[in-house]
């Protein structure tokens, strides 16, 4: 027998033994992990968490056929991901006054990070680098730190209302602003927290991630596609505040308490997709025009 057969593991083999260890990991973190789903299932902001176990599985699967036969274990890459984790856990049992959301943001963390470093070990190093972006997306199972959320919330808000009184300046209504309180003829507008589009904006930076690792090929526009992101929360969200304002003025202040204003945001939603997928094909367009032509040997 020879040595490289001694250390060959059967890939099937090579699941169901990290399939085990993640089973064992999910119930020494199954009071925590259930918590996260409650309260992920309960909170505007966090339920796209209950969907990205299912989306990291799926996106791994689709890797299957570009599994190499080896990968040794990443021992010390492995033992920094397993420190990571313990790191965490210390953050989380080093602070007795909590509240839940940054109390399941270290717990969740850790997880994920015991959960990286068991697939280095049993996975190995060749396989993780080939699962290297389904394993990274389970970090946006880890919910948001209240302060972290809050300063998402305020840049968010505060960049949308500087669009958007751009935009009233720009259609040559009147207006006077201050912070975040825009006076218009006849009626008072507010930019509350409320209107910063935090959880649209983060579910299509994750769509965003997904469809640029799956259709385009080159880094640069996986990127542009993300960071695209950021400019069309602001610009969808001030849209959303000028037609409100808009409508108040032009048809009068009950405007305020319309279905647009209440439950338009699935709507501007939907209309930020249209720039956003048009960006998608003209990226994936400008990739199969750059692809590399084969070169023929001269006759």
């Amino acid at each position: 027998m020879s040595a490289t057969s001694q250390v060959t593991v059967n890939p099937t083999q090579r699941v169901k033994r990290f399939a085990g260890a993640a089973a064992v990991l999910l119930l020494a973190f199954s009071l925590p992990l259930w918590e996260l789903f409650s309260f992920a299932l309960g909170d505007d902001l966090h339920s796209y968490i209950v969907l990205m176990p299912f989306v990291s599985v799926y996106l791994a699967w689709l890797e299957k056929s570009a599994l190499p036969i080896e990968s040794k274990p990443a021992g010390k890459v492995a033992l920094l991901s397993f420190a990571i984790a313990v790191a965490c856990l210390i953050g989380r049992f080093s602070q007795s006054h909590l509240v839940t959301v940054d109390s399941l943001a270290w717990l969740t963390l850790a997880f994920v990070f015991f959960l990286a470093g068991t697939g280095l070990v049993l996975l190995g190093g060749d396989w993780m680098r080939r699962l290297a972006f389904p394993f990274g997306l389970l970090v946006f199972m880890v919910p948001f730190p209240e302060a972290m959320r809050d300063g998402i919330e305020l840049f968010l808000q505060r960049g949308s209302a500087d669009v958007a009184d751009w935009m009233f300046q720009l259609s040559g209504l009147p207006v006077f602003r201050q912070e975040m309180h825009f006076q218009l003829p006849g009626m008072n507008l507010q930019v509350a927290p409320e209107c910063s589009g935090i959880h649209s904006t983060i579910v299509l930076f994750i769509t965003s991630l997904v469809a640029g690792q799956q259709l385009l090929s080159r880094p640069w526009q996986r990127l542009t596609l993300a960071l695209f992101v950021i400019p069309l929360a602001l610009v969808r969200n001030a849209f959303r505040i000028f037609v409100i304002g808009q409508l108040c003025v032009r048809v009068g202040p009950h405007m305020i308490d319309s279905p647009v204003h209440h439950q338009g945001g699935p709507l501007f939603f939907v209309l930020s997709l249209i720039p956003f997928f048009a960006l998608l094909y003209f990226l994936r367009k400008t990739s199969r025009t750059q692809a590399p032509v084969d070169s023929k040997p001269l006759s």
